[in-house]
């Protein structure tokens, strides 16, 4: 599957546009890890158990991404992008979207 940020695939011809398409996660730390972070927070410095969250969250966002392009019998994205917001105060969300197509090699 290719997945680009890109509007064009070099070497590829999309043959057709199946639409929108994403691949979305909520995750949240559990007590522990949030009162960690929050002393970690107090001396400053890389939260490196969130940073860890949001690298799989966004792996997880991209893999669900695949699936639903596939499912729709797509074999490439385009215009890829991510987005987050938080949902409380302890949960993260993460989208990938972009346009599924089907792309061919020229």
């Amino acid at each position: 599957m290719i997945v680009a940020t890109t509007e064009n695939l070099p070497g590829y011809r999309v043959t057709r546009v199946i639409g929108q398409t994403f691949g979305l996660t909520v995750r949240t730390r559990g007590l522990g890890g949030n009162i960690a972070a929050g002393f970690r927070s107090l001396a400053g410095g890389e939260v490196l158990s969130y940073t860890k969250l949001l690298e799989d969250s966004r792996r997880q966002a991209v893999d669900r991404l695949v699936e639903s392009v596939t499912a729709a019998g797509g074999n490439a994205v385009v215009m890829m992008r991510f987005d987050g917001s938080a949902i409380g105060k302890t949960m993260s969300e993460i989208v990938a979207y972009g346009t599924a197509v089907v792309a061919e090699p020229v």
